[in-house]
């Protein structure tokens, strides 16, 4: 009898082990790998997009994870923009990939010749079979050749080259050359030239990307993901929007992954000098806050993060985004306290406006005073609702009509002190909540954790409204919304992301971020 359950225990694991490895599910926790294609991708390409998954899967895990209803439209959008994507390259998917293209697709781009000649690039295609990519190929240049096309045969490095000037779906004629890798890795280039340069790196193990140690040790750190992306300085902020100094990174390596109905990433930031190690954040301090907030950001030593004339790498790295996001809060306090603070911060949004902890000592009402003395402000004592309050006012005039004298206060902030901590707020009202308030900011608390990521020195969590504010002004997402064909930023529910930073030699900085969404 123990033989039977045994026997019958292992056939239902070996079976629950196919079913979840054949469902769309189990895209959550796919292993990360570099493809086939990483051996004709230079290790200096300025951007590179491996695509780790079947063209059809995303439409499947969309509608698995998708509610009943929702669940067509789920699909179908994930299939729009695959198809979008492939459309930008020039490729029509249905008509000429679909019934051939297996589980990798990657895109890089390369450097030129000539500084000022434009980046060129390069297309890898596996084939599920030897006989798809061959077809492909033919239909691909026959097509090309009745419009007019002279073609070009050539032999490079022992592999067959065909070039010549053509026209991708949508677009003018334009240099462009093919090659089959081992009868199932499509190559296509913005050109002959930059073909061979991709078969050349492929035969030199030191230039291309499937050999590069960093790299490998950097894949196998992130571990898991369905897609694998790659940049140097010069592209994170041309091609992706991220301001980084090229004195400072190396190379950023990013994996993403589906994450319930939302995304996740996890990425590295190969550095050249070490981040020195900053204080923890206490654990309880997000549970400080006793309010909702539709922004909770912790910051360790926010006064070192925002010098940006020192020498602190945090600092060069991360203060010109910080101090940007700062300059939109309301009034000066803010951008003060935040660059006196020797830490920890936290920093919450509210509807009635921003709140900000920090310890009762930190800072100093002398450090602030100077710069708010420049501005006409003056501190005074009150009481608001039994709580003892420190206000920042000037008075500004306000002529009405019958009343051309009228003067009216304005607040720069006001501060409080309770529990341990010191609390700054924007106005009166949101110091009261804070002091009456019993109830914790569930969902911001409930993102920070799900990045487990607790001793980060920068933890930020934000409603959908604040993520598809930022969202709108980025670049790469823009991108997206273009390819889709459709608006993606009204699915967005909420994002959240932490630094910290990595390896034993802290030469690395870690991202990890969630994008929450709703079908």
């Amino acid at each position: 009898m123990l033989a039977v359950a045994v026997a019958l225990l292992s056939a239902a694991a070996a079976g629950w082990w196919l079913l979840w490895h054949h469902s769309p599910l189990a895209l959550q926790t796919q292993r990360l790998e570099l493809p086939l294609a990483a051996r004709f991708v230079p290790r200096t390409a300025p951007l590179s997009l491996h695509w780790l998954v079947a063209p059809d899967q995303p439409a499947a895990y969309a509608r698995a994870v998708a509610g009943p209803r929702q669940r067509r439209e789920a699909a179908a959008a994930a299939d729009r923009l695959r198809d979008g994507a492939f459309a930008a390259a020039g490729l029509d998917y249905r008509s000429e990939l679909a019934p051939w293209l297996g589980s990798q697709s990657s895109f890089a781009l390369l450097t030129p010749p000539e500084a000022k000649q434009p980046p060129g690039w390069v297309l890898a295609l596996r084939s599920r079979d030897s006989a798809g990519a061959r077809r492909f190929l033919q239909r691909f240049w026959q097509t090309r050749s009745l419009a007019g096309t002279d073609l070009q045969i050539s032999s490079y490095r022992g592999m067959g080259l065909i070039s010549g000037r053509g026209a991708l779906l949508g677009q003018d004629p334009q240099p462009l050359a093919t090659a089959l890798i081992n009868d199932d890795l499509v190559l296509i280039a913005s050109g002959r030239g930059v073909l061979e340069q991709a078969l050349d790196v492929s035969q030199i193990d030191e230039l291309n990307q499937a050999a590069s140690q960093p790299l490998q040790q950097a894949v196998a750190r992130l571990g898991q993901g369905v897609a694998l992306l790659t940049a140097r300085p010069q592209a994170m902020e041309q091609w992706l929007g991220l301001p980084t100094p090229d004195a400072e990174a190396i190379e950023l390596v990013a994996a993403l992954a589906p994450a319930g109905q939302g995304l996740s990433v996890d990425a590295l930031t190969q550095l050249r000098d070490p981040l020195p190690a900053l204080p923890p954040l206490p654990a309880d301090l997000a549970q400080q806050l006793q309010t909702p907030a539709t922004s909770l950001a912790l910051l360790s030593q926010p006064a070192q993060l925002l010098d940006a004339e020192g020498a602190n790498p945090w600092a060069r790295l991360l203060a010109p985004v910080l101090q940007r996001a700062l300059a939109t809060a309301s009034g000066p306090l803010p951008q003060l306290v935040a660059a006196a603070d020797a830490g920890p911060l936290l920093w919450a949004e509210q509807p009635e406006g921003w709140l900000l902890a920090t310890r009762p000592d930190q800072p100093s009402l002398e450090q602030l005073q100077a710069d708010l003395d420049q501005q006409g402000f003056s501190l005074s004592p009150l009481e608001s609702k039994g709580l003892s309050v420190q206000a920042w006012t000037r008075l500004q005039s306000r002529p009405v009509k019958g009343n051309p004298d009228q003067l009216q206060a304005q607040l720069a902030g006001a501060r409080s002190q309770e529990r341990g901590w010191a609390w700054w707020g924007q106005g009166l009202a949101v110091l009261n909540q804070q002091h009456e308030g019993r109830h914790l900011p569930e969902e911001r608390l409930d993102q920070l954790q799900a990045l487990a990521s607790p001793a980060a020195p920068l933890q930020w969590s934000m409603d959908g409204a604040t993520a598809q504010g930022l969202l709108r002004r980025w670049q790469p997402w823009r991108l997206l919304n273009t390819l889709a064909s459709t608006p993606l930023t009204p699915s967005v529910e909420g994002a959240a992301l932490s630094l910290e930073p990595d390896g034993a030699d802290r030469r690395a900085l870690r991202l990890r971020a969630s994008l929450q969404l709703h079908s």
